[in-house]
C-alpha cells in the first residue's frame, strides 16, 4: 500500500488541526484508507502526517490536490515548506 509522507513547520498546531479536521481535501473521497499524525519529541511547531491508500494513483492524485490547497495554507500562515514523498512498504513486522 502507497503510503503519502508529509512533513512540514506549523506556526501553530491548534490551528494547524483545526485545518486539518476541517478535512478541505476529503480524505476519505480521495482514497486515504488511515493516516497518522506525528510530532518529533521537542518540537510541537512540526507535523508529519502518513496517509495510506490502496493504489499509487490515488495517492498521486490526492498529492496534486494538496499542492493546490498548500499554495492557500502557506499564503495563510499556517504551513511553511510542506515536503510530500509516496513511498511503498517494503516490509511491516510486530514484536
Amino acid at each position: 500500500m502507497p503510503i503519502l509522507q508529509i512533513e512540514h513547520p506549523v506556526r501553530d498546531f491548534d490551528a494547524w488541526k483545526r485545518a486539518f479536521d476541517a478535512d478541505p481535501v476529503g480524505r476519505e473521497r480521495g482514497g486515504v484508507r488511515r493516516y497518522r499524525i506525528l510530532r518529533p519529541s521537542g518540537d510541537p511547531n512540526y507535523v508529519l502526517v502518513e496517509l495510506e491508500f490502496d493504489g499509487a494513483d490515488e495517492a498521486e492524485a490526492f498529492l496534486d490536490a494538496l499542492r493546490d490547497l498548500w499554495r492557500g495554507a502557506e499564503v495563510q500562515g499556517l504551513i511553511e515548506r510542506p515536503q510530500a514523498r509516496i513511498v511503498d512498504t517494503v516490509e511491516d513486522r510486530e514484536y
